[in-house]
């Protein structure tokens, strides 16, 4: 079965009032997320070695692999951006009780938890993805992967926030300042609710 584009959820116009326009929801989701797709879509049809896999087995079968870099790469960038549109939220930006508490506890604060999850996502150099991981340990940690890796190849934890910071997440509306798109996303636009369901 092929692989789809999921729909987003909520309308492509419920962002704009916290930062992320119309025309970068189109751009973002029915432009890149779907070229991600297709591409995955034409190396399953033409490998029988992907075919029949979960998304999560493409990844972890074609990490680390040069002659499958394309399929891992298109097969992440999709896990990843399944995981981004759920991420956001037009009601963003406020902790719940319990996901703050953990942070206050593994962070120190939740001022050290953003200023930590900014730091990761203006310092990853090019394109990639700054996160928010449940570690093995029980512990929440901030981290970066470049391009379309994530936490799911490097075995980092299970992601709970993933931030895009390839320019066209956000260069139609903060143009070159990824650290105002960041903290905009923090403040307001990060679906934390999301985040402290998947921390179980």
């Amino acid at each position: 079965m092929a692989f789809e584009l999921p729909a987003l959820p909520y309308d492509v116009s419920a962002l704009a009032g916290a930062g992320m326009c119309q025309e970068t929801l189109e751009l973002h989701h029915g432009k890149h997320h779907q070229a991600y797709v297709t591409a995955l879509n034409g190396f399953v049809e033409k490998n029988a070695d992907l075919q029949g896999k979960s998304l999560e087995e493409i990844v972890a079968f074609a990490n680390g692999k040069a002659d499958l870099a394309p399929v891992f790469n298109n097969a992440g960038q999709h896990w990843n951006h399944i995981l981004f549109w759920k991420n956001l939220s037009p009601k963003g930006g406020a902790l719940p009780g319990k996901l703050e508490a953990k942070i206050t506890t593994d962070f120190g604060s939740v001022q050290a938890f953003k200023d930590a999850f900014k730091t990761a996502a203006t310092t990853q150099f090019g394109s990639g993805w700054a996160w928010l991981v449940l570690a093995a340990d029980g512990k929440l940690k901030v981290t970066k992967t470049p391009n379309g890796s994530s936490p799911l190849a490097t075995g980092e934890g299970k992601v709970l926030l993933g931030l895009d910071v390839w320019e066209h997440s956000y260069y139609l509306d903060f143009r070159n300042r990824r650290p105002d798109y960041v903290t905009n996303y923090l403040d307001k636009l990060a679906n934390y609710e999301f985040a402290e369901a998947e921390l179980g």
